[in-house]
C-alpha cells in the first residue's frame, strides 16, 4: 500500500507487520529494483520502500546529500512513530542512510549498505562529474553508461529483457535530480564521521561492482566501530534484482540479530 510521509512529500510503499525495516534505492534504479525482495521481507517485518525525493512522487529537495537525508530521516520517523528502524540502502540509498545515521543517529538500530561506502576515489568523482555534464542533454545520453554500472558484461548478455526493462525505468527519472545526485556523489566525503557511527553495520558488495566498487565497502568497514563485510561474487551494483536469494540470505540474518537479542 502506497502512502505519504513527511508532511506529504515522501511516496512509500509500506508491507508487512513486525520490527520496521526501511529500504532506499540506488540513483540508477528505482524503489522498483526492491521487488524480488519485498515479500519475504515484509513475512517478517513492516517494510517502508520510499521512493527518495525526486522520484516517483516524492518531492525533490535542493541542497545537496544532507538535505536528502534529512527529508529521508523525517519520513522514517513518521513511519516508525519515532523508535529506531532496521535501515537499508542500496547505492545513492546507501550514501543517503549513512548520512542520514550521522546527522540522526536516533533514527536507526542497524545499517546495511548495500554496494555504497563513504567516498569516492578521484576517478569515481570524475565518473560523477562526467556523468553530471552528459545528462544535461538528456538521460539518453548516460543510460549505456548507467547500464554497464548497475549490471555486469555477462548479466546484460543473459537478461537482456531485465536489462531493457532497468533502462526504460531510468529514462523516466528526473534529469534535473539525476545530475544534482551526481555532483553531490562527486563531492562527498563522509570518512571523517564514521567513527561516530555507533550503531551495527553489514557493508554488502557485488564483487563485479563498478559503480562503487568492493575497496569502497572494506574501507567503510574499517571505518565504523562495529560492522561486519560480505561479499557476493559474480553480483554487480543491485545484488536484489541479481541474485534476490544470495541477497536475502546475506542482509536477513543480520537484520534478524537484534530481533533474537531483544
Amino acid at each position: 500500500m502506497d502512502r505519504m510521509f513527511a508532511d506529504g512529500t515522501i511516496e512509500a510503499l509500506v508491507a508487512g507487520e513486525g520490527p520496521p525495516l526501511v529500504l532506499l534505492h540506488s540513483l540508477l534504479a528505482d524503489r522498483s529494483s526492491f521487488d524480488r525482495v519485498v515479500a519475504p521481507l515484509a513475512a517478517r517485518f513492516r517494510v517502508m520502500l520510499p521512493a527518495l525525493p525526486g522520484f516517483g512522487r516524492s518531492v525533490a529537495v535542493a541542497d545537496g546529500l544532507a538535505a536528502v537525508a534529512d527529508r529521508v530521516a523525517a519520513a522514517i520517523r513518521d513511519f516508525s512513530g519515532g523508535r529506531a528502524v532496521r535501515l537499508l540502502g542500496n547505492g545513492y540509498g546507501g550514501f543517503v542512510a549513512l548520512q542520514a545515521v550521522i546527522r540522526h543517529p536516533a533514527v536507526a538500530e542497524q545499517l546495511v549498505l548495500a554496494d555504497a561506502g563513504a567516498a569516492f576515489s578521484e576517478p569515481g568523482r570524475e565518473a560523477f562529474r562526467g556523468m553530471a555534464r552528459a545528462a544535461a542533454n538528456g538521460l539518453g545520453t548516460i543510460a549505456d553508461t548507467a547500464m554497464r554500472r548497475l549490471f555486469a558484461p555477462d548479466f546484460h548478455a543473459d537478461n537482456p529483457v531485465l536489462v531493457a526493462e532497468r533502462r526504460a525505468r531510468f529514462l523516466q527519472s528526473n534529469p534535473a535530480v539525476i545530475i544534482a545526485a551526481c555532483e553531490a556523489l562527486a563531492t562527498m566525503d563522509l570518512r571523517p564521521a564514521l567513527a561516530g557511527v555507533r550503531l551495527p553495520m553489514l557493508a554488502l558488495v557485488g564483487s563485479q561492482d563498478e559503480a562503487t566498487p568492493p575497496a569502497m565497502s572494506h574501507e567503510v568497514a574499517a571505518g565504523l566501530p562495529d560492522a561486519r563485510l560480505a561479499v557476493l561474487d559474480g553480483c554487480a551494483h543491485v545484488p536484489q534484482l541479481q541474485a534476490p536469494e544470495r541477497f536475502l540470505a546475506a542482509v536477513v540474518p543480520f537484520l534478524l540479530e537484534r530481533t533474537n537479542t531483544a
